[in-house]
């Protein structure tokens, strides 16, 4: 089954009301998601997931979905800073092609540019450790990736009225 991805504009059409959205920023190493509140108001940093190899890694996302009742699961976007596609953005739309196959769930691409950075910014403004931040950064990342979306479906919601 090739990956249903979706707009933003089109979820609140395709995933029942009350279902949640997950939210992911892949890395190299980590696997870092966030889970919204059944409302889609607020998202919370969920968890961390050491990469090991492609089947764990997505056998742990998907007990998560299901766990949750995820409608949708929102991947970040690594877009260079000029808006161009280069290798992580490959590698992310690789990966989304073979978690489809895999579970049934559409998928939201999120231009994720500064995430990390931005998450990072901020933990140190709350003088979090080193040690601290590299625990949590991940997770805080997609929450971040997810908060933009939630924002942005608020945003369409008031437009509509």
């Amino acid at each position: 089954m090739a990956a249903e991805i979706l707009e933003v504009a089109d979820l609140p059409a395709r995933v029942g009301p009350r279902q949640r959205l997950i939210g992911i920023d892949l890395g190299t190493k980590t696997i870092g998601l966030a889970l919204s509140d059944v409302e889609r108001r607020i998202a919370t940093p969920l968890e961390t997931i050491q990469r090991i190899k492609f089947s764990k890694d997505a056998v742990r996302l998907i007990e998560l979905a299901e766990k949750f009742d995820a409608g949708a699961l929102i991947i970040g976007l690594p877009l260079n800073m000029d808006g161009s596609q280069g290798p992580r953005v490959q590698a992310t739309r690789a990966f989304v092609r073979s978690l489809s196959a895999l579970v049934s769930k559409p998928f939201v691409y999120w231009d994720e540019r500064l995430s990390t950075a931005a998450v990072t910014r901020s933990l140190i403004d709350q003088d979090v450790s080193r040690l601290k931040r590299a625990e949590v950064v991940d997770k805080m990342a997609a929450a971040y990736i997810l908060q933009g979306v939630l924002d942005r479906l608020r945003r369409i919601e008031a437009d509509a009225v």
